[in-house]
Parts: C-alpha cells; structure tokens; sequence
C-alpha cells in the first residue's frame, strides 16, 4: 500500500474569520451563540479560539479587508429561532432572514460587526 492509499483520519477543523478587534467579536459570539475563549495569543490579543459542544470558531486580527458576499462559516443549532433571535441581541446583521427550507432545514444567514457571514441552520 502506498501512502496515498494509507487510511486517513481527519481532526477538528475551525473556521478562522478576520475581525478588527478579537475581544469584542469574542464578546459578540459569546453572546449569539455561547462560545467561549479557551485560548488567547497576544497582548493585546490578536488570535482568539471559542468553543462551545462541538463547535470551535478562531477569530484573528486583520488590517486588511473583512467579510465578503461568501459564507465564512457554517453552524448546526439545535434551535434556529432561539439562534436567530440571539444573534438579532448580539447586534448581527440579518443577510437572510429564518426560514424553513424544502432541503430539510430551518435556516438563516447573519454577519457578524466586520461582515462576515455565518450560515445557522437545524435539521429539522
């Protein structure tokens, strides 16, 4: 068996998003969604890991552009309104409104302060 033929096992895999000021997007996604910093780099802090259950989120400072019209990240809720309405409290842009889709989910779409967009969805 070559190497390319060898059995791979894959490990977790984070969405990294560039923000303008981590502790304040921190607080924001915090807020939304429950996350919480379980590792911080800098002083002051320019790289920031949030966890909650299974779900893992890594913000780092940019100079450079934010957002974009692409989905930065898509998360799975187990309640999409209670979702929705918490990133409405945490001050996210709605992009796409909550929505049962034919596709088997309740979703919607918001950008954070710096623009970009998560993807929120339930499997209904």
């Amino acid at each position: 068996m070559t190497q390319s033929q060898a059995p791979l096992t894959l490990g977790r895999v984070a969405p990294n998003l560039p923000v303008r000021d981590v502790a304040e997007s921190a607080r924001r996604y915090e807020m939304a969604f429950g996350l919480q910093v379980t590792f911080q780099n800098g002083d002051p802090v320019i790289f920031a890991i949030l966890k909650r259950d299974a779900a893992e989120l890594h913000l780092s400072v940019t100079d450079g552009p934010t957002g974009g019209d692409h989905i930065g990240a898509h998360l799975m809720v187990s309640d999409a309104d209670v979702a929705f309405a918490r990133c409405q409290a945490a001050g996210f842009k709605i992009i796409k409104p909550i929505k049962t889709q034919n596709y088997g989910l309740r979703d919607f779409v918001v950008a954070d302060l710096d623009g970009n967009r998560i993807d929120v969805g339930q499997a209904l």
